[in-house]
């Protein structure tokens, strides 16, 4: 399970400190599917950050009893200088995984070729993406982050990250942000919605969208 309790999360601003979250409290079970909605700058993708451990609350504590993927096709923490190949090494040494074993999985499923022996300051955002994209399948999971993620590449390329993920990965716990309606109603179990700070949460999507709904008008 992964546990959050009472986390509240600032940054500094021009105005003073602005507070993304106040104390939010949420438990995600093995297997569970949970949507977060939210109005743009209701603190979704900082949600999604601290969960994966990628930035640290001001406040409160987070037990993560599942392996936690980084948000998907998240490129931010490659080192440029360094090739693809030499980032998937990097990354499979810090998670544990088989090098040998994941390589021939990204090659093939990121589709870029050559230019995975190429510096990662060279690539493009979308190439980026893919990269991330391709690491995070290649290395085992229990717990997905989804952060508006599925908008990777054309159409193809889209609907392989689908299957990838929603189909041959069905039986794992995902957290999915997503504008997208329709994403969460069809992949989610429940939804939680995010609101000045505080998270509210539902056993029904349809429940969620209703509150949801309401904040946005």
């Amino acid at each position: 399970m992964i546990s959050l309790h009472d986390v509240t999360k600032s940054y500094v601003t021009r105005h003073g400190p602005h507070q993304v979250l106040r104390g939010v409290n949420l438990n995600i079970r093995p297997g569970e599917k949970v949507g977060i909605l939210g109005r743009n700058g209701a603190g979704k993708s900082t949600l999604i950050r601290i969960i994966s451990g990628a930035e640290l609350p001001d406040n409160g504590s987070i037990q993560r009893g599942m392996a936690v993927s980084w948000p998907l096709a998240f490129g931010g923490g490659f080192q440029g200088s360094l090739t693809g190949l030499d980032n998937l090494r990097f990354v499979c040494r810090v998670y544990g995984a088989d090098f040998r074993q994941a390589t021939p999985f990204v090659e093939e499923f990121s589709e870029l070729g050559r230019f995975l022996r190429e510096p990662v300051k060279t690539y493009s955002s979308g190439m980026r993406a893919r990269l991330a994209f391709a690491i995070s399948m290649a290395i085992e999971f229990d717990c997905f982050l989804i952060d508006e993620i599925i908008a990777v590449g054309d159409s193809n390329f889209h609907a392989k990250c689908e299957y990838e993920l929603f189909e041959r990965r069905k039986d794992r716990a995902m957290i999915i942000v997503s504008h997208e309606s329709d994403r969460i109603r069809q992949h989610c179990d429940r939804a939680c919605v995010l609101d000045a700070g505080r998270i509210q949460e539902f056993d029904s999507v349809e429940h969620a969208y209703d509150l949801y709904n309401a904040t946005v008008k």
